[in-house]
């Protein structure tokens, strides 16, 4: 029952809870594998660095890492909508672009490594969101055995609730801490953001912590360095983001 999911989901307290009892229940629909992908750093119309990125998948290990790591996250079509739509769509519709040949060649690479890995039927939903930075999407794998008809079938019949289970899950994903591949601050870059975000000048900042000018900015550019930015305040919304400042005993 959906009421049974929703309370699970409610009392899950980890990323790793919510998403195993998503892909539980996902399974029961025929959706076997999954791939989550969710963002604060958007750029433009392409995903941020999956550094930057949590991406969950009970894909097999070879599929997820050969999916990142071979760049066709960037140029996969169903991965694609998602970033620019908000809703569920089919896959079939990449039987049109197939037959009309309308596919780059990114996208042809992307579509080939699928086909090879036994991802062939299913559909894509792209989440809401109030940022331009921030995007989230999944891509809803069926097994093996079933057709695009038969997705679409399943869809036509349950696809509201596969819809409001998908958008909850998100929800509380967003809601919960998660940690992702980073180069954590050191308490003395994590301590010169903090001022920054709380509005202190770089003297400021000097005089309260007894350092000079020089050595504040020397904080500030290893800071900026580790986390990969350009600017002080990108700096401070990424650390913000990453729970690496403004934390209780950091």
């Amino acid at each position: 029952m959906i009421s049974d999911y929703l309370e699970a989901m409610l009392e899950a307290d980890t990323v790793e809870e919510t998403w195993r009892l998503h892909t539980k229940r996902m399974a029961a629909y025929g959706f076997d594998r999954l791939l989550y992908a969710y963002t604060r750093f958007k750029h433009n119309s392409t995903m941020a660095d999956p550094v930057d990125s949590l991406i969950l998948s009970n894909h097999a290990p070879a599929y997820a890492e050969g999916f990142v790591n071979e760049g066709h996250y960037l140029n996969g079509p169903m991965l694609r909508w998602s970033l620019e739509n908000d809703g569920a769509c089919s896959w079939s519709w990449l039987k049109d672009m197939a037959l009309e040949k309308t596919f780059t060649e990114g996208e042809r690479k992307a579509m080939e490594y699928n086909r090879k890995m036994g991802v062939l039927a299913g559909y894509s939903i792209g989440f809401k969101s109030d940022s331009v930075r921030t995007r989230g999407g999944i891509g809803l794998t069926a097994k093996p055995d079933m057709s695009q008809d038969e997705v679409d079938a399943v869809w036509a019949k349950d696809g509201r609730e596969i819809m409001m289970m998908n958008n909850v899950m998100h929800l509380k994903i967003t809601s919960l801490p998660y940690s992702s591949a980073r180069r954590n601050l050191t308490n003395r870059q994590r301590e010169v953001l903090e001022w920054v975000g709380d509005g202190k000048t770089m003297q400021d900042i000097a005089t309260i912590m007894g350092l000079t000018a020089a050595t504040v900015e020397k904080h500030l550019r290893l800071a900026r360095e580790a986390l990969d930015v350009e600017t002080t305040a990108q700096a401070v919304l990424k650390a913000s983001f990453q729970d690496q400042i403004f934390v209780l005993g950091a």
